[in-house]
Formats: C-alpha cells, sequence, structure tokens
C-alpha cells in the first residue's frame, strides 16, 4: 500500500496542479506540502480537506487497500 502523502502527490501530479497552488488551497506555506507528501499518515479532518480540494475521495481508497489486505491475510 502507498503512503498517503505519495497518493496525495501523485494526484496532484496527474491534475496537473502546482505545489504553490495546492497549499494556497490548503493555506499553508509550501514547505508544509512537501513534508504532507512525506507522510505516512495524516489527519482526517486534513485528508477530507485534500479530498474535497483534488476531488478524490482517499477515504474509499484507503478503505479498498484495508479489504484487500484483510482477504489475502484469511487466504494464507
Amino acid at each position: 500500500m502507498k503512503s498517503i502523502g505519495s497518493l496525495i502527490k501523485e494526484e496532484l501530479e496527474k491534475q496537473e496542479r502546482s505545489v504553490s497552488w495546492f497549499a494556497r488551497k490548503l493555506a499553508c506555506d509550501r514547505s508544509n506540502v512537501y513534508r504532507l507528501f512525506q507522510k505516512e499518515s495524516i489527519d482526517t479532518h486534513l485528508l477530507a480537506r485534500i479530498s474535497l480540494i483534488l476531488n478524490r475521495d482517499f477515504f474509499s481508497e484507503l478503505s479498498a487497500d484495508i479489504h484487500l489486505s484483510d482477504s489475502e491475510e484469511n487466504t494464507d
């Protein structure tokens, strides 16, 4: 499973949005965005805001990964 920071960075690149644009939308400094890209986990309120800004449901993706992991463990 990819880290949430990696998923956010990939989505930003896919949408061809700049880090500066994203920082403005989040009302933070660019340096905070670069730190966010390195995170394995983040606050759910922040993830909700990011999901709205990028129009991508990161929660459902993380949930799907959890269900996949559960299925793989049950087959062993």
